[in-house]
């Protein structure tokens, strides 16, 4: 069997590859228990995660670019803040490792396929899954802001449902909070929690409306501040009005989404159509060739 050049090359950059991955496995065996606690659902083959994470200790990594900041805020939101560094250093060894891992696996499987274009397009997704799950924290925001949005409309009628009874907030707002165990409803809890140890109610709604970083709920939470501040009877109506607006911002919405999915809907439409005018023309043609 002839082994060309190329094929030499691409051999002893696998073994290096191999070689530096195995080099950091053993180097960071002193960290696999750091990634025990992590739920299995969000953070898949965490078990070797601290291959990354080795990676990230021997370049003496400090976690204070751009990046890493948004990525805090980012973490502050999904965990809170106290366990905020230690998902900020578990999204690094994450991507991390799972690029390494991708890398080494590209040159596997051009020995076992000789197929040099198989090696370049593991490579490439090598690079997409350091890409990915850099990106990870960002996706999950987003389908968190997505989950609030859904349920804001109902919290904020409630609300005012409640105050216009003539409950005081921080009562209707207790008992709203516990009428769910969404996304939303569990930070109307966490609120409720801080108002019981000792928290001030303005501050508390005010970290409300921060810990959720939607647009609209943050209003919401200015709103109710504004709203205290000037006394009871101002806090129902600005509520009522709150009320209204997000109903019409809803409906808006779900005319949007629909839309959108309509629109979703023409690209495999096409794709369909371009299929079955494929199958009907090449008979037509293949018949239109024989008969000449």
């Amino acid at each position: 069997m002839f082994i060309s050049v190329l094929d030499i090359v691409i051999m002893a950059l696998g073994v290096i590859s191999l070689a530096v991955w195995l080099l950091f496995y053993v180097k960071g065996l002193k960290y696999a228990d750091m990634f025990e606690p992590l739920d299995d659902k969000d953070f898949r083959l965490k078990e070797i995660y601290f291959v990354g994470y080795a990676v990230m200790e021997t370049l003496k990594y400090e976690y204070k670019s751009k990046s890493d900041r948004k990525l805090r805020q980012e973490t502050e939101i999904l965990y809170g803040e106290k366990y905020s560094e230690y998902y900020v250093r578990v999204v690094h060894a994450q991507k991390t490792t799972m690029a390494m891992t991708l890398f080494v696996f590209a040159f596997i499987f051009y020995g076992l396929s000789q197929e040099i274009a198989a090696l370049f397009l593991l490579i490439g997704f090598a690079g997409l899954a350091y890409y990915y799950f850099g990106l990870i924290t960002t996706k999950m925001i987003e389908k968190r802001s997505a989950e609030m949005m859904g349920e804001f409309s109902e919290v904020v009628s409630k609300l005012a449902l409640l105050t216009n009874a003539g409950m005081i907030l921080k009562e209707a707002w207790e008992l709203t909070a516990y009428d769910g165990e969404s996304t939303l409803y569990k930070e109307m809890q966490t609120t409720v929690d801080d108002m019981n140890n000792g928290m001030s109610e303005l501050d508390a709604y005010h970290a409300f409306g921060k810990r959720c970083m939607v647009p609209e709920i943050k209003k919401f939470a200015s709103t109710i501040v504004q709203g205290l501040t000037r006394g009871n009877s101002e806090l129902t109506i600005a509520l009522q009005n709150q009320s209204k607006e997000v109903w019409s911002t809803r409906q808006h919405q779900v005319k949007t989404e629909s839309e959108k999915a309509g629109t979703k809907l023409m690209a495999p439409m096409m794709l369909m159509f371009v299929g079955i005018l494929i199958m009907v023309l090449i008979p037509i043609f293949t018949n239109m060739g024989s008969g000449i």
